[in-house]
């Protein structure tokens, strides 16, 4: 009886979607200034090159990353755990 719910809970897990989301910095706009945004707009954001990324699991802060760039592909390393209320504060 154990194996076969080990096997369902196993298929269970499988059949759940996760959307993961990279967060690269953060910034503040007045509603003005966004709505006369057009195409090409930079948008400043609040970190520097070498700041390490936020891993969010849906909408949920997991990790921290680093961005790498290997052959015109960008990737992202797993540095260390999230810690959620430095994510909520805005911190880094």
């Amino acid at each position: 009886m154990q194996s076969f719910l080990g096997r369902a809970s196993v298929s269970q897990v499988k059949a759940v979607n996760v959307e993961i989301q990279v967060v690269l910095g953060r910034s503040t706009l007045p509603m003005q200034q966004l709505l006369r945004m057009g195409r090409g707009a930079v948008i400043p954001l609040d970190t520097q090159v070498n700041d390490e990324v936020w891993i969010l699991a849906n909408n949920h802060p997991i990790a921290r990353g680093e961005i790498q760039i290997n052959d015109e592909k960008i990737s992202i390393a797993v540095t260390r755990e999230a810690n959620v209320y430095d994510f909520m504060a805005g911190g880094q």
